[in-house]
Protein backbone atom coordinates (compact mmCIF):
# COMPACT_ATOMS: atom_id res chain seq x y z
CA UNK A 1 0.00 0.00 0.00
CA UNK A 2 1.44 3.54 -1.37
CA UNK A 3 1.54 6.18 1.91
CA UNK A 4 -0.66 7.90 -0.41
CA UNK A 5 -3.66 5.70 -0.85
CA UNK A 6 -6.93 6.08 1.41
CA UNK A 7 -7.38 3.68 4.09
CA UNK A 8 -10.18 1.39 4.25
CA UNK A 9 -12.95 2.82 7.43
CA UNK A 10 -14.65 -0.57 8.70
CA UNK A 11 -17.13 0.59 10.92
CA UNK A 12 -16.34 -1.97 13.86
CA UNK A 13 -19.16 -3.29 15.24
CA UNK A 14 -21.52 -2.39 12.35
CA UNK A 15 -20.15 -4.12 9.17
CA UNK A 16 -19.34 -7.94 9.24
CA UNK A 17 -17.55 -9.86 6.12
CA UNK A 18 -19.88 -11.96 4.05
CA UNK A 19 -18.95 -15.42 3.41
CA UNK A 20 -17.56 -14.95 0.09
CA UNK A 21 -16.09 -17.52 -2.16
CA UNK A 22 -11.97 -17.21 -2.98
CA UNK A 23 -12.94 -15.72 -6.27
CA UNK A 24 -15.58 -12.95 -5.09
CA UNK A 25 -13.10 -12.56 -2.33
CA UNK A 26 -10.30 -11.71 -4.47
CA UNK A 27 -12.90 -9.42 -6.57
CA UNK A 28 -13.84 -7.52 -3.71
CA UNK A 29 -9.97 -6.87 -2.49
CA UNK A 30 -9.23 -5.84 -5.75
CA UNK A 31 -11.61 -3.33 -6.68
CA UNK A 32 -11.01 -1.63 -3.30
CA UNK A 33 -7.75 -1.39 -3.69
CA UNK A 34 -8.65 0.16 -6.91
CA UNK A 35 -10.60 3.08 -4.89
CA UNK A 36 -8.01 3.21 -2.42
CA UNK A 37 -5.25 4.05 -5.16
CA UNK A 38 -7.89 6.82 -6.16
CA UNK A 39 -9.31 5.22 -9.15
CA UNK A 40 -12.68 5.72 -10.06
CA UNK A 41 -14.20 2.02 -10.21
CA UNK A 42 -17.83 2.68 -12.79
CA UNK A 43 -20.31 0.20 -14.34
CA UNK A 44 -20.64 -2.70 -14.53
CA UNK A 45 -18.50 -2.97 -10.96
CA UNK A 46 -19.90 -0.13 -8.86
CA UNK A 47 -22.86 2.37 -9.38
CA UNK A 48 -23.51 5.73 -7.68
CA UNK A 49 -25.86 5.23 -4.42
CA UNK A 50 -27.29 9.42 -4.52
CA UNK A 51 -30.57 7.87 -2.21
CA UNK A 52 -27.74 7.35 0.56
CA UNK A 53 -25.79 10.29 -0.16
CA UNK A 54 -23.06 12.23 -2.06
CA UNK A 55 -19.74 10.27 -3.17
CA UNK A 56 -21.85 6.94 -1.89
CA UNK A 57 -21.69 3.80 -4.48
CA UNK A 58 -22.14 0.38 -4.04
CA UNK A 59 -19.71 -2.25 -5.52
CA UNK A 60 -21.08 -4.86 -7.36
CA UNK A 61 -19.76 -8.30 -6.73
CA UNK A 62 -21.17 -11.62 -8.40
CA UNK A 63 -20.23 -14.94 -6.59
CA UNK A 64 -20.69 -18.66 -7.32
CA UNK A 65 -24.74 -18.56 -6.80
CA UNK A 66 -25.17 -14.86 -4.95
CA UNK A 67 -24.84 -11.30 -5.92
CA UNK A 68 -23.21 -9.13 -2.90
CA UNK A 69 -23.62 -5.38 -2.80
CA UNK A 70 -20.99 -3.04 -0.61
CA UNK A 71 -22.07 0.26 -0.26
CA UNK A 72 -19.34 2.47 0.52
CA UNK A 73 -18.53 6.60 0.82
CA UNK A 74 -15.34 8.38 -1.07
CA UNK A 75 -14.22 10.39 1.58
CA UNK A 76 -11.01 12.95 0.87
CA UNK A 77 -9.21 10.99 3.66
CA UNK A 78 -10.79 7.00 3.44
CA UNK A 79 -13.19 5.15 1.63
CA UNK A 80 -15.92 3.97 3.89
CA UNK A 81 -17.66 1.23 4.10
CA UNK A 82 -20.99 0.92 5.28
CA UNK A 83 -22.53 -2.14 4.48
CA UNK A 84 -22.25 -5.42 2.97
CA UNK A 85 -25.67 -7.68 2.07
CA UNK A 86 -26.50 -9.60 -0.52
CA UNK A 87 -28.19 -8.25 -3.25
CA UNK A 88 -32.29 -10.29 -3.67
CA UNK A 89 -34.43 -7.83 -5.73
CA UNK A 90 -33.80 -5.39 -8.26
CA UNK A 91 -34.19 -2.59 -5.82
CA UNK A 92 -31.86 -1.91 -2.67
CA UNK A 93 -33.86 -2.60 0.32
CA UNK A 94 -35.45 0.01 2.44
CA UNK A 95 -33.62 -1.07 5.87
CA UNK A 96 -30.09 -0.99 4.10
CA UNK A 97 -30.35 2.33 3.25
CA UNK A 98 -31.53 3.71 6.55
CA UNK A 99 -28.82 2.17 8.13
CA UNK A 100 -26.03 3.21 5.59
CA UNK A 101 -27.52 6.61 6.30
CA UNK A 102 -27.70 5.99 9.97
CA UNK A 103 -24.27 5.26 10.10
CA UNK A 104 -23.38 7.55 8.15
CA UNK A 105 -24.84 10.34 10.42
CA UNK A 106 -22.98 8.53 13.79
CA UNK A 107 -19.88 8.65 11.80
CA UNK A 108 -19.53 12.51 10.99
CA UNK A 109 -20.79 13.03 14.01
CA UNK A 110 -17.98 11.29 15.68
CA UNK A 111 -15.02 12.32 12.81
CA UNK A 112 -15.82 16.00 13.34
Amino acid sequence: MSPKDKPLVWLHGEVKTPPLSIAARLEAGYLLRVLQSGHEVTMPHSRPMPSIGRSCHELRITDENRIWRIVYRIDADAIVLLEVFEKKTSKTPKPVIDNCKARLRKYDDESN
